[in-house]
Formats: C-alpha cells, structure tokens, sequence
C-alpha cells in the first residue's frame, strides 16, 4: 500500500485565510478545504504548512460528525395522545371540557406546538413521514383551538345554526382523507402504527358524518359522535403504546415493547438477512 507523509514545507508563495477556510477580516467565512485522498496529497502537503492541514482535518470531521437529537417521535405522539384523549372524552360523554380553558390551552400548547416541534425535527433527521405526521396534526390542533377560542368569545358569523356544524363536518372529511394517505404509507411499518392511523382515520369519518348529518336546531346526532368519539379514544390510546415503545427501549428498559411488524416490513425482512448470515 503506497505511503503518504506530510510535509512540513511551507508554502512558496502567501496563503490567503480565504482559501484555507479560515475567517476573513469582513467576516466571510470561507467552506472547509476538502483535503483528498490521493495521489495528489504530496503537492498539496507542499503548499499548506503542517499545522494548518491537521486543523483542517479536524474541522472537517467535526463537519461531518454533525448534531445529534434524540428521537422525537414518542413527544409527537404524547402530544398527540393527551390532546386527542381529552377532546374525545366530551364526545363519549366522559366529561365536559367544551365551554373550559383546557379546550384552547391544551390544543395550542401540547397538541399543537409540541407536535410542530417533534415534525420539525423529524425534518432535520430526514424522517419525511414523520416530519409530515407530526407539523400536519400539529397544525391540526392549533386550529382547533383557535377555533374554541373564537366560539368562546361568540364570535360567530353563521347565521343558519346548522351552518357551523356543516363546515366542521367538511372540516373533518378533509382530514380523513388526508389520514388515509397516512394510512396507507404505514402498511410496511408495524400493526401497532397501522391500528393508530386507521382509529384516527375513523374518528374523522364517523365525526364528519355525525357533524353533517345536523338537526334543524343545531344538534348533531348523539349516537354516531359517540362512535366517533370511541375510536378517537383508542386512537389516543395507540398513539401512548408507540410512544411508550419507543421510550422503554434497552436503556430504559427491560424489555422491547412489541409493535408487531408486519411480515413484508424492512425490520423483518434486514432481521431475516442477519440471521441467514449468522
């Protein structure tokens, strides 16, 4: 194997701060030199002085080792799982949180920026369904709490009383369809992500279809928002599992929790890769 050695040489003519990465006096900062790997390495050694080289490369590999986040999914579904038990809750009549604090705040702050947050580091580790999930339903709970804050504050621009509930049956149509996108980019992850995206995708469809279907007084029918309701609840309550599965992981735990993989899923297919190997 040829040997490579640098030189201590210096440079024949003036090295600018520019070329070498290194700040200028206007505050430019140059991009790291790239020292290659090849034949080449011996004229370069030539031109740049010993220590300025081995700073290069130990800047280059901080580049690339990069920052490191925690993954951010089991917030986004923590965030998710609270807001949806809560909202849910009124609509199977467990209690009542429609005309209190708790419908704007928690919608706003948990449900809605946490998520935000969760999607956006998704985004940064190069997740795209995640990064989606996450700022959509995200976005999703900011507007259904700004729309709590306005009912709270009669703000009210219907004059047919049935109008309202109309619109936020369309509201939640629009959001199963989106949902069922979702759905659909899950039939090669796990049972356990499965089952949340399709209760979700559920409590939209049974929603909007209680919402549309509106009394002349402005009463929605009571038994299919309770359905609605009970697949927001097992939504919320899926949506804990996958987050407690990837919270009690090796280090938090003594166990993995099972997601139940599909068979075609890449978890199982690169599992049976390794053990043909082994």
């Amino acid at each position: 194997m040829e040997q490579h050695h640098f030189s201590t040489k210096t440079a024949e003519r003036p090295v600018h701060d520019a070329e070498l990465g290194g700040p200028r006096g206007d505050g430019y900062q140059a991009p790291i030199l790239v020292v290659p790997h090849s034949n080449h390495e011996e004229s370069i050694h030539q031109q740049y002085p010993l220590e300025r080289i081995l700073s290069l490369k130990q800047e280059r590999i901080l580049v690339d080792d990069g920052p490191r986040f925690a993954n951010s999914a089991p917030l986004g579904l923590c965030a998710f799982a609270l807001t949806s038990f809560m909202s849910n809750s009124t609509n199977v009549y467990i209690t009542n949180v429609t005309s209190t604090g708790i419908n704007i705040a928690l919608p706003l702050a948990y449900g809605g920026l946490v998520q935000l947050f969760a999607g956006i580091w998704e985004m940064i580790v190069g997740n795209t369904f995640g990064a989606t999930s996450f700022c959509s339903y995200g976005a999703y709970w900011i507007t259904f709490g700004i729309m709590s804050l306005l009912e709270s504050t009669e703000f009210e621009t219907a004059q047919d009383t049935c109008a309202a509930e109309e619109s936020m049956g369309v509201f939640m149509l629009a959001w199963f369809i989106f949902t069922t996108l979702m759905l659909l980019c899950t039939l090669k992850s796990s049972l356990a992500m499965f089952l949340l995206f399709f209760f979700l995708d559920m409590n939209y469809l049974i929603l909007g279809i209680a919402h549309l279907k509106c009394h002349a007084d402005g009463e929605i029918l009571t038994s299919i928002k309770t359905v609605g309701g009970i697949f927001g609840l097992l939504a919320a309550l899926t949506a804990w599992y996958n987050a407690f599965a990837g919270i009690f992981d090796t280090g938090n735990g003594f166990f993995t929790v099972p997601l139940g993989h599909f068979p075609w899923s890449p978890a199982v297919r690169a599992h049976r890769a390794k053990v043909k190997a082994i």
